[in-house]
C-alpha cells in the first residue's frame, strides 16, 4: 500500500512562543487524509514553549536564535533558509513568529509561506489589534490566514472567519474568541494551499 504521508507536502512552522497554532497544525496533520505534514518546528527563541510539544510529537525541531546576529538579519534569515532547505520544506507556516522578514526571504517563499493574522485583514494590520478593534467599535472582528508579501499583513487572503464583538468585552475575552477561530480556520486554509486549491503566483499577476 502507498504510504500517503510520502505524498504529503512537507511543512515547517515558525514559532516564537507557545506556538498554539502550531499545535492546532500539527493535531490536523494527524489525520490520514491530511495533504500536509509538519517536519519541522523551528524558533528564533530556545525557549519557546512550542518546541516541547513538538518534540513530545516526534517532530523535528531547530532553533536559530536572533540575538547571536545582532542587527544582521541577512545572516539570520540565510540561516533560516538553510534549516528549511536541510528538511526538503515545501511550505512554510508563521505561527506566532515574531520577527519581521525581510523581502529576499519573503519572495524565496513566494507562494508558498502562510500567516495568520487575529483581525480581518484589511483592518488593523500590525499588532495590539483587539485593542484597537475595541476602540474602533466594530460589531465584527476575527482572523485572516494569507500568503506573506513582503508588505506586513497585505498578501492574498485565503480564508478568513469572524467573532462577533460583545458590549462587555474586553481585549483577554475577544482574543480568546478570535483564538478559536484561529486554530480552526489555519489546518484548513493549509489543507487548500497543500491541495492546490489555492494559489499565490506574484509572477502571473504582473
Amino acid at each position: 500500500m502507498l504510504d500517503q504521508r510520502a505524498e504529503r507536502k512537507r511543512v515547517a512552522v515558525l514559532i516564537s512562543g507557545r506556538g498554539s497554532n502550531m499545535v492546532a497544525l500539527i493535531d490536523a496533520a494527524k489525520a490520514a487524509d491530511y495533504p500536509a505534514a509538519i517536519v519541522l518546528v523551528l524558533s528564533n527563541n530556545p525557549d519557546a514553549a512550542g518546541l516541547t510539544y513538538a518534540r513530545e510529537a516526534g517532530i523535528a525541531t531547530v532553533t536559530v536564535d536572533h540575538r547571536p546576529f545582532k542587527e544582521n538579519r541577512v545572516a539570520f534569515e540565510q540561516a533560516l533558509n538553510a534549516q528549511l532547505q536541510a528538511h526538503r520544506v515545501d511550505l512554510v507556516c508563521l505561527a506566532g513568529f515574531m520577527r519581521l522578514l525581510m523581502p529576499d526571504f519573503v519572495q524565496r517563499w513566494s507562494g508558498r509561506m502562510l500567516n495568520i493574522h487575529p483581525a480581518l485583514l484589511p483592518q488593523f494590520k500590525g499588532l495590539h489589534t483587539h485593542r484597537r478593534a475595541l476602540e474602533a467599535g466594530v460589531r465584527e472582528h476575527g482572523a485572516t490566514v494569507h500568503f506573506v508579501v513582503p508588505e506586513m499583513d497585505s498578501g492574498p487572503i485565503v480564508l478568513q472567519a469572524s467573532v462577533p464583538v460583545r458590549d462587555n468585552d474586553t481585549e483577554q475575552s475577544l482574543a480568546q474568541r478570535v483564538l478559536e477561530v484561529e486554530h480552526r480556520i489555519y489546518p484548513q486554509a493549509l489543507r487548500m494551499v497543500a491541495e492546490g486549491r489555492t494559489k499565490f503566483d506574484p509572477g502571473a499577476a504582473r
